[in-house]
């Protein structure tokens, strides 16, 4: 399986995030891609090679143009006020206030956030900016004849929604890859989230479409992030009705519990009749994964891998979470190669 990876991550490291009542070291932090490539390496699953630029034009597909322009001139704003730590917001438009967009930084930063959880950094734009281009090039490789590809994108993406960054989430990769095959010819693609944390970025970006089919099987939003979206009862909007399936799981769910809920979308996929899929492919649903609560084991990542393969589809893996550092690159690599051998 190729995999598509730009060194371009490590310009993004940010130095806190606001979890639990205090600013701690950001879980996403790049040794997270480091031990994914490594892995991908030392197992020789296929070539891995540098991403094309496609420009902005398919990431406008996705995030609104206002939206771009504020985070890609976010931190050179804030470098003129001579700051000593990364740019986090610190308000947001409440249920209560008015969905206005200030011209000030730090009112621009919270109408565009929805969490504190996304530190913007000298290198965060190129960074996420790369790691679209990353999505892309894999996306190519399987429009042109690929049976699979693996983008190791960093930063994540599946929080990212049209205009809001947040849970560690700038552009949305996965979306962003979902477009371009609609875009190059196909009629139907699906999406399978597996990352433990809802993907509400993509839904959001989907939810009212028929061409997209997405499916996420998650820790419950009534007790895990990001709790405002990821319930059974939202089934997509107007022409989307019917395209949209959640499968919040509580806390603790094993490999029982998780591969029920796989069934079940796998089975949708199938009833949707998908040209091609798209994997936002997390692995934070390890069992000692420090922010987390599921219990998959590494070996279920194979099976996991089995199963999403028998789909027969074309298949296009993109990098979400997972911050059991030492683990993660067991726990993808293990996903790709188990697709690899059915």
């Amino acid at each position: 399986m190729l995999t598509i990876y730009s060194d371009d991550h490590h310009l993004h490291h940010g130095r806190c995030e606001l979890i639990d009542g205090k600013l701690m070291p950001c879980f996403e932090m790049p040794s997270r891609a480091d031990h994914v490539l490594q892995r991908v390496k030392d197992r020789e699953i296929g070539a891995v090679e540098g991403p094309q630029d496609f420009g902005i034009a398919p990431i406008e597909r996705i995030h609104t143009q206002a939206f771009l322009a504020f985070f890609k001139g976010a931190w050179a704003r804030w470098a003129e006020t001579d700051p000593e730590g990364d740019l986090l917001p610190y308000t947001w438009p409440a249920r209560t206030l008015r969905s206005v967009i200030p011209t000030s930084l730090h009112g621009q930063l919270g109408y565009y956030t929805f969490d504190a959880g996304a530190p913007i950094t000298a290198g965060t734009w190129q960074a996420a900016y790369s790691a679209a281009q990353v999505a892309l090039t894999a996306q190519a490789a399987i429009q042109n004849g690929a049976r699979s590809a693996f983008a190791l994108c960093r930063p994540p993406g599946h929080h990212a929604a049209s205009d809001v960054m947040g849970g560690y989430c700038y552009l949305n990769n996965a979306a962003i890859a979902a477009q371009a095959f609609l875009d190059q010819g196909h009629k139907k693609v699906a999406i399978l989230d597996v990352d433990y944390h809802h993907g509400n970025g993509t839904q959001s970006i989907f939810y009212t479409r028929s061409d997209v089919l997405f499916t996420s099987i998650h820790g419950h939003p009534e007790a895990e992030f990001p709790f405002f979206l990821g319930y059974e009862d939202e089934l997509g909007e107007g022409a989307g009705e019917g395209f949209n399936f959640n499968y919040p799981l509580a806390a603790g769910s094993d490999w029982t519990q998780w591969s029920a809920a796989l069934e079940q979308a796998c089975g949708e996929i199938e009833r949707y009749g998908a040209d091609v899929i798209v994997v936002s492919l997390g692995v934070d649903t390890y069992k000692d994964d420090p922010i987390s609560q599921f219990k998959l084991d590494s070996p279920d990542y194979l099976r996991m891998g089995e199963r999403i393969a028998r789909l027969g589809k074309p298949t296009l893996f993109v990098m979400e979470g997972g911050y059991a550092v030492e683990e993660i690159g067991i726990n993808a690599v293990n996903v790709l190669e188990g697709f690899e051998r059915v």
